[in-house]
């Protein structure tokens, strides 16, 4: 490698950030690239407990320790691009046309292949100046955890919400680092600011934030949607009409208020994508599917989670409307777990049609599990049939533990209450 003198990685490290708003960049800052001991102790605890949600790399020393990944790191750069928290022209979610929501982190242009064009044209301005440089890019599917690194370069401070918090952007900002052997000074962390605020924890739907920045991630509402299995009773009260991913954390977030970024034309939102009828979703083709979602980075698990999460949302809303489609999935639709989420959804919408529907299904269902949704779906409509006294607030009781339509906790239809929709 070549040899500089410390004065040249100083100033080169001062002309990337001047830079990096031409290069599309929000935010840079530089960390250096020493093992994350800390972070090993507390991914070991997280997994002792049992609170990993498989999606992370599982190989805890590849992603503590840099030199691992690279040969000989020097230093690691961190990006943030900042992303926008408000639907403009949202389309109405209302009886007859009832509407999921995709959540912020998957409007506009997947944001991986966002960061990956910002990483590709900071590693090419690099070499420009240095070029014997060495850079392994990544973002959120890399072996590191992003936000270790973008906290140790002074990115933002770690929040109780789990984010990274930006004084200038709030969290919402996509997280992005480049290891290199380029030895530049690194950056101060940043105060954390949080201070006594405990509104994310409160008001996180399932309890997932089981403390100031722990994050169980198997009871998170953003990892339940993008599962592809059957969801308990609870966990689908919990949803709402959230159909990929949950920002409730974020949204209450003091730091966050007000803040919208709408510079970057690629990851800004269509309406009629980010906010779909939920009905057409149903039977929705693969080809349908790609042409609509796949530019976006809910498309990654297929569409099976998202059809699975619309059919929930139109028993949340108890759309009667619904209910012919929603007999058409249980009686056709060749994967049990769609069948039956929609014996689920049956069982809240109610009425003599969904109920011979399901007693009809369930004389003719093969699959265990199926047959056993069909029947608490059965025996949810006796108890809409015989319903429970409504409490002083006007709503089941039921509704009101679990989070359902009746329930005070929002499920992110339309209204003034929550922000940015």
């Amino acid at each position: 490698m070549t040899e500089r003198p410390a004065a040249f990685y100083a100033e080169l490290k001062a002309e990337m950030k001047a830079a990096a708003r031409s290069l599309g960049i929000d935010k840079i800052g530089v960390a250096s690239a020493e093992p994350f001991t800390e972070l090993r102790r507390t991914l070991e605890r997280h997994r002792a407990l049992g609170r990993e949600s498989g999606f992370e790399e599982p190989d805890l020393d590849k992603r503590t320790n840099p030199a691992l990944l690279m040969e000989d790191p020097q230093s690691i750069i961190a990006i943030a691009v900042a992303y926008p928290s408000k639907l403009r022209d949202a389309p109405k979610s209302e009886p007859g046309a009832r509407r999921g929501i995709l959540s912020r982190s998957a409007w506009g242009r997947d944001y991986h292949e966002v960061l990956r064009d910002r990483l590709a044209r900071l590693e090419a301005w690099l070499r420009e100046r240095a070029p014997e440089l060495r850079a392994l890019s990544m973002t959120d599917t890399g072996a590191l955890v992003d936000r270790a690194v973008a906290e140790r370069a002074g990115i933002g401070w770690s929040g109780k919400n789990c984010s990274i918090i930006t004084p200038e952007f709030g969290s919402w900002v996509y997280l992005g680092e480049m290891i290199t052997n380029l030895p530049l000074p690194p950056d101060a962390p940043v105060t954390e600011m949080c201070g006594e605020c405990t509104k994310c924890i409160d008001a996180c739907p399932t309890g997932a934030l089981v403390g100031p920045g722990e994050l169980n991630a198997q009871a998170c509402v953003s990892y339940l949607t993008q599962t592809k299995g059957y969801l308990s009773d609870g966990q689908m009260r919990k949803i709402g009409n959230r159909l990929y991913g949950c920002d409730t954390c974020q949204i209450v977030c003091p730091v966050n208020r007000g803040k919208d970024w709408t510079h970057h034309e690629e990851l800004q939102p269509d309406p009629d994508t980010v906010k779909p009828l939920l009905v057409p979703l149903l039977s929705m083709s693969n080809r349908e599917f790609k042409e609509r979602f796949g530019a976006s980075a809910a498309a990654w698990r297929g569409k099976k989670p998202i059809q699975r999460n619309a059919v929930i949302a139109l028993g949340h809303f108890r759309e009667a409307s619904a209910v012919p489609d929603l007999i058409r999935v249980l009686t056709a639709d060749p994967r049990p777990v769609l069948r039956g989420t929609a014996a689920w959804a049956l069982g809240r919408i109610g009425g003599s049609e969904a109920e011979r529907a399901l007693r009809q299904a369930l004389d003719r269902e093969a699959d265990p599990e199926t047959s056993a949704r069909i029947k608490a779906a059965l025996e949810a409509l006796e108890a809409l049939e015989n319903p429970e006294p409504r409490d002083a607030a006007g709503g089941r009781a039921d509704d009101r533990r679990h989070g359902g339509a009746d329930s005070g906790v929002p499920i992110y239809e339309e209204g003034a209450a929550k922000p940015g929709f």
